[in-house]
């Protein structure tokens, strides 16, 4: 009686969601840097568990700053039809069309990731180790979510069709369930881009593109499959949770045709482009040469803070889309 008590307070919670899920984004950042050519591998590589485990600090940080938030996503069908010819591209542009509250409002992701390029050419060229890192992982997160066909809609969640919880199964519970079984994450080396913002401009469009087919085909696998096993219940830190079950997530990217494979390929791809994209502008300096300056207190303060924001906002239910 009391296992079936918990089940049914643990269905009735809700499911909290992180952007590519913890797991997605650290996979991400990881195999991006194999992506590298030997004279930034050299570095990156002896470096890789803070790149993966700083890979979701943005999401920590949400929890503490309201103008985070924005940098995740952008509504883009806030702004009528595919290609969304209506939104200047140029941030200057947008500015002045809708107000800069109005963006902040719908989200500022593809101008974000720029904001982050150029700090991390920066860091490169003054040669700042620390800075490097934090900002490696950090813009890894926002091209991610980028990428994510969710992140470019305004029913992020389902919430407007009845599905909530999608956003959590499509960029978490499918790459957590077949990444490591089924991914095929044999990627092409970096490529230097040479027009960073229509690259990121294009893949938000990409998953702009693709989000009604992310809603309509768990619609339509949802009322072909048995409903008693849609869900099952599995064991997290000794708490009985529900999620969707093995089968379900397994049909689900069946019949997205590997999207979520696809995208998560992308994302590794745009990631370690957009690194070495910082490295030559900032002249190809010799990482070796680096200060290796270790982080400052307030940056470890930082870090620790955002945690333990995390844990209080998971804590009291709170997702971070």
């Amino acid at each position: 009686m009391r296992t079936v008590i918990l089940a049914m307070l643990c269905m009735a919670l809700p499911q909290t969601c992180f952007c590519w899920g913890f797991y997605g984004h650290r996979k991400i950042n990881e195999l991006a840097v194999f992506l590298l050519p030997p004279e930034m591998l050299v570095f990156y590589k002896q470096h890789v568990p803070f790149l993966a485990e700083h890979a979701v600090d943005p999401d920590k940080r949400r929890y503490a700053l309201a103008e985070e938030g924005p940098r995740h996503y952008l509504d883009l069908d806030h702004y009528g039809a595919y290609p969304y010819t209506a939104l200047p591209r140029n941030w200057d542009s947008a500015v002045a069309k809708y107000s800069e509250d109005s963006l902040m409002a719908h989200g500022i992701v593809p101008w974000w990731v720029q904001v982050m390029l150029q700090r991390l050419t920066k860091a490169f060229r003054e040669k700042n180790q620390s800075k490097i890192l934090k900002l490696s992982a950090e813009i890894g997160h926002y091209i991610s979510d980028a990428h994510v066909p969710l992140h470019a809609s305004h029913n992020h969640n389902g919430q407007y069709t009845g599905q909530h919880g999608i956003h959590g199964f499509w960029e978490s519970r499918v790459p957590e369930l077949l990444a490591d079984r089924q991914f095929d994450f044999w990627i092409g080396k970096a490529q230097y881009l040479k027009r960073p913002d229509v690259f990121i401009w294009d893949r938000i469009l990409e998953s702009g593109a693709a989000a009604d087919t992310v809603l309509r085909r768990e619609r339509e696998l949802t009322a072909a499959f048995p409903a008693d096993q849609k869900y099952a219940f599995e064991n997290r830190n000794g708490l009985l949770v529900r999620v969707y079950s093995s089968a379900f997530t397994k049909s689900y990217e069946q019949q997205l045709n590997g999207m979520v494979e696809r995208r998560m390929r992308q994302s590794i791809f745009a990631v370690a482009s957009f690194w070495f994209t910082a490295w030559v502008n900032a002249g190809q300096p010799n990482l070796k040469a680096l200060n290796g300056a270790e982080f400052s207190k307030e940056e470890q303060a930082a870090f620790e803070q955002w945690n333990e924001d995390w844990k209080n906002g998971r804590e009291k239910g709170r997702s971070c889309n």
